[in-house]
């Protein structure tokens, strides 16, 4: 029996189209073009799951919250579904001046939290991106690194990815969660 190709044209028309949004941007101080990051998150959910919607809105996740690409845009050429997983990884509160980091990131937590489970996927995907170069970064650099971040606060960065653990605690069943905890004890020393 042959195998069937793939059907990926979904899936490379998201991957294309990031690219194209986020070309010449770069990774917050880090050298490397900002596609690394939705790609990144792109394979972490490929590890759970091989939906293709799924694995768009992941690529995707960025693109209202990071360029002039709107939701309804994202509607418009990749469906609703995959808008609203987007959606659900895009912080209510990123355009509120009046708004501090700590109430941006618990607007965020608790919009996962409240998310359905496939949204959670994609969120992991964000999210253990985020924590990889977190945990790669505090290696080389130590307590120094939190001075990179806009809330010098390394308690408040422990806080926001607890929290966040906690919200897709749902996932603790899959490697990437499990992976996600053992990064977040690895940088935070365990410490509650």
């Amino acid at each position: 029996m042959a195998n069937r190709p793939l059907k990926t044209d979904f899936l490379d028309r998201a991957i294309v189209f990031a690219v194209r949004v986020h070309a010449g941007t770069e990774r917050r101080g880090k050298g490397f073009p900002y596609i690394i990051h939705p790609l990144e998150a792109m394979a972490i959910v490929a590890t759970m799951s091989s939906d293709q919607e799924l694995l768009a809105a992941a690529v995707l996740h960025d693109t209202v919250e990071d360029t002039e690409v709107t939701m309804e845009q994202i509607s418009a050429e990749f469906g609703e579904r995959v808008a609203a997983l987007v959606a659900a990884d895009t912080c209510p509160l990123k355009n509120e001046k009046e708004c501090s980091w700590h109430d941006r990131k618990q607007a965020a937590i608790d919009l996962i939290a409240n998310a359905s489970h496939d949204a959670k996927i994609v969120a992991l995907g964000d999210k253990l991106s985020n924590m990889r170069a977190i945990a790669r970064d505090y290696a080389v650099q130590g307590d120094n690194l939190w001075n990179l971040f806009h809330v010098h606060d390394r308690a408040e960065h422990e806080w926001h990815y607890r929290e966040l653990l906690q919200a897709l605690s749902e996932l603790s069943d899959t490697f990437a969660y499990n992976e996600f905890e053992k990064l977040i004890n690895l940088v935070f020393e365990n410490r509650k």
